[in-house]
């Protein structure tokens, strides 16, 4: 016979407690390698909530990458401890200072688009849809208006700056409708929460010197400083240097840059997993 106290009360002979020497033997029944990729996990987001990390969304609602460009990196701005800053500005200018060409005006590459679309929607869980009048809009219409409209928004209003930018993705690759005209950008501010005064106060700075002003100086410090020639441009600020991406299908080498994870295009579900 085994004369021997048992373990726990070895553990109160030695001024330990019975729940400690529980808790050990839980860890040393583990399986190894599932603590080792516990471990790494909690050691990832240790490392990739310490360095913050400041980037810039230069984006317009007419384009439907920048849609996905938008909510993949507004998910990932805890996990990847994001300043995110959005920069509205002008896509046709930005096409005309570039030399660039739309990808739905040269044939092949709007064939392409279609189907790129539809995968990466199904991908991004971003359901986009082009309207039946997405060539008419691009040629006849423009997005001066709304992308005037968030510049108003991100000077005085700043809280609603998110969320009016999804409202005119959503109104357009969803819904369907209009964006351009007045009418339309005062919709997209309602179905976002704002409030009537302000609405018609940053429908009436959009005439202002001041808000056209700065919407330039966004398309021209995308072209000019970091080579912009399309949308998204996104630029993240590592170790004092510019690093600039464009499109929505970079996150992976973005986040190799900056010193982050990437844990596909929904990190809060990969993260239960």
């Amino acid at each position: 016979v085994d004369n021997a106290p048992s373990k726990p009360r070895q553990a109160a002979l030695l001024g330990g407690d019975a729940r400690e020497t529980r808790s050990n033997e839980f860890f040393y029944r583990l399986n190894p390698v599932r603590l080792c990729v516990w471990l790494d996990v909690a050691r990832t987001y240790v490392n990739m909530a310490v360095s913050r990390v400041t980037v810039e969304l230069f984006y317009d609602v007419i384009s439907p990458y920048s849609y996905l460009a938008f909510e993949t990196l507004t998910r990932y701005r805890a996990p990847w401890n994001l300043d995110l800053k959005l920069k509205p500005f002008f896509l046709g200018g930005v096409m005309k200072e570039s030399n660039n060409r739309p990808p739905s005006l040269v044939p092949n590459k709007a064939s392409y688009m279609t189907t790129d679309l539809r995968r990466l929607s199904n991908f991004y869980g971003v359901p986009i849809k082009p309207p039946d009048f997405f060539l008419e809009f691009i040629t006849t219409k423009s997005t001066i208006k709304p992308q005037r409209f968030l510049i108003a928004l991100d000077m005085k209003y700043p809280q609603h700056l998110e969320e009016v930018s999804r409202g005119f993705w959503k109104r357009f690759y969803q819904d369907n409708k209009d964006i351009a005209e007045e009418d339309s950008v005062a919709e997209v501010g309602r179905a976002a929460g704002m409030q009537e005064d302000a609405i018609k106060d940053a429908l009436a700075m959009i005439k202002e010197d001041r808000v056209k002003k700065a919407l330039l100086e966004n398309t021209k410090l995308a072209v000019d400083e970091y080579r912009a020639f399309g949308a998204p441009t996104i630029v993240a600020h590592v170790a004092g240097k510019p690093e600039v991406f464009f499109g929505s299908d970079r996150f992976e080498v973005m986040a190799h840059v900056m010193g982050k994870k990437w844990l596909g295009p929904k990190p809060a579900e990969a993260a239960k997993l």
